[in-house]
């Protein structure tokens, strides 16, 4: 089964019994993680039980295929449903999948965790169309998915923050789930027992957000057709190793802003108030910046920078391995180009 967005986060707080084989995939490696450790935890309450959960790496698994027949058809010496684990799935696990799934374990649950899978995989495309499996992908989320995870933690802590504060946090917080959780665990320890809302002081003391300034400079600096900021912030993040593929999200996470805000003011509506009605909202001192990109941008200009974008990403992905040097190319002369 192929899952619409809508429907990924209540599979994967309550999985639907029929996917007896959970396929969790994506270039998100600590959303990817979070979600099977979710999954997992719907059939075993630890998931390093070592009677009723098992993990195996794919390379193990292919050669003894007989081990997932074996490992999915025991029976629990406890009682209960087991647990089997795939690490580092990829497509040549089909073939063997495949024939799992023509007759799977009505109670065990297999899960497959694998990176970056196209369109076109074998494996991908075997989970999407059994009616007993499910395909679940994990994609960098953006600042407005952050934003949500970020206010949904924090109030569960019984701590609330200030827009601008979780404006900037969510910033911060782009491009890894796993290192997101423990950035807000870290922010709760902090506040304690201090029931002031979270601030821009507390973000900046607690999160260190250096990577997230510099993300805000480069995409700032590409949409103000300032070359020169934007490169050495770009060198920056790659020397950070921040992800091209986070680089280029975020880069479009804001663009697709000033493209969404552009698009109601020509229908007449307040730029000041339709900048308020993001979310999350623009961080206050970058307010004047984004009005300024606002005027010098075209509606079309933005559409053409947004599907360039789409494209640099897709290369991205089909080669595997991106060549940084032109993604830096590509990414500049968008900067240099006429608005």
């Amino acid at each position: 089964m192929k899952l619409p967005f809508r429907q990924i986060e209540p599979f994967v707080k309550k999985p639907d019994p029929q996917a007896r084989v959970v396929l969790v995939y994506g270039p998100e490696s600590g959303l990817m993680k979070e979600r099977s450790a979710l999954i997992g935890k719907s059939v075993v309450a630890d998931l390093n039980d070592p009677f009723n959960a098992v993990t195996l790496a794919a390379d193990k698994l292919l050669a003894d295929p007989a081990r997932l027949m074996d490992e999915a058809m025991a029976m629990s010496m406890l009682g209960g449903a087991r647990l089997i684990r795939i690490e580092d799935g990829g497509d040549a696990l089909a073939p063997l999948l495949k024939d799992y799934l023509q007759n799977p374990s009505v109670q065990n649950l297999v899960i497959v965790e694998a990176a970056e899978l196209g369109a076109k995989s074998p494996l991908r495309t075997l989970m999407e169309k059994a009616t007993n499996a499910v395909a679940l992908p994990c994609y960098v989320e953006d600042e407005r998915d952050l934003g949500g995870l970020a206010r949904e933690t924090l109030k569960a802590a019984g701590v609330t923050i200030d827009p601008d504060a979780l404006g900037l946090l969510a910033a911060a917080l782009v491009g890894d789930r796993l290192r997101a959780r423990n950035e807000l665990d870290k922010l709760i320890l902090y506040k304690g027992e201090e029931k002031t809302p979270v601030t821009i002081d507390d973000v900046q003391n607690c999160i260190g957000g250096a990577g997230a300034q510099t993300l805000d400079r480069f995409v700032y600096s590409i949409t103000g057709s300032q070359s020169e900021g934007a490169l050495t912030a770009f060198q920056i993040l790659v020397q950070e190793g921040v992800p091209l593929i986070v680089i280029l999200r975020s880069l479009q996470s804001h663009v697709r802003r000033l493209h969404a805000v552009k698009a109601r003011a020509s229908r007449g509506e307040a730029v000041e108030m339709v900048m308020k009605s993001l979310q999350p909202p623009v961080f206050w001192k970058q307010e004047d910046m984004f009005k300024s990109h606002l005027r010098n941008w075209s509606l079309p200009g933005l559409a053409r920078t947004l599907q360039k974008l789409a494209e640099l990403e897709a290369s991205c992905k089909k080669t595997g391995v991106p060549d940084e040097t032109l993604t830096a190319q590509a990414l500049l002369s968008l900067s240099r180009r006429a608005l």
